[in-house]
């Protein structure tokens, strides 16, 4: 199974270590032909706005047309274009998941921090970096992962989306459990 990782910005690499190790074999996506290529797809942290002028037009469909077909994880700003609706400010998404996305709620880069949150009902550690905060979760999105009151992982069938960097984090568990949801989506041919 081929599991591409966006390379256009932001910490691509920690993606693709991580689903090495786990033992994918992984694509580093820089052109929207790629997508065609793939099984799966992470889209990492960077900046949101970014990645949507490097995608251009037709990369930004590619991308909608991929994230409606196939398996994908987006972490940070991959969780913002994941949304239906993104606010601070407004901007454009792919409409993957039924939620509600506030940029940069958790404040500035300086305001970054290491936080214990619930995985599955067990305890996981979170790196948030000028992460945004999921305000509404629309029917059928399930939330996977909390830290406090907040849900910060949510699942809609193949399509998963972290506020935080599990990247970042010496824990395997997330980058797994999408590994998993990835390969019973190629199993039931979706």
């Amino acid at each position: 199974m081929g599991v591409g990782v966006l390379a256009l910005q932001g910490d691509f690499d920690a993606h693709r270590r991580r689903l090495e190790e786990l033992g994918a074999e992984v694509v580093l996506v820089k052109k929207p032909e790629q997508f065609d290529a793939i099984d799966a797809l992470v889209i990492p942290g960077g900046e949101s706005g970014t990645f949507l002028k490097l995608l251009g037009e037709n990369g930004f469909a590619k991308l909608k047309d991929f994230v409606r077909a196939k398996p994908t994880f987006g972490t940070c700003a991959g969780c913002i274009l994941l949304a239906t609706e993104v606010e601070n400010p407004k901007q454009a998404g792919l409409g993957a998941l039924d939620i509600t996305v506030r940029r940069n709620a958790y404040g500035r880069q300086i305001d970054s921090s290491i936080r214990a949150g619930l995985f599955l009902g067990d305890p996981i550690e979170m790196v948030f970096i000028r992460a945004p905060r999921i305000e509404r979760v629309g029917a059928g999105v399930e939330v996977i992962a909390t830290e406090g009151q907040d849900a910060v992982l949510v699942r809609k069938g193949s399509t998963l989306a972290a506020t935080f960097h599990p990247e970042l984090s010496d824990d395997p568990r997330i980058h797994q459990y999408f590994l998993q949801i990835a390969e019973n989506g190629k199993r039931q041919g979706s």
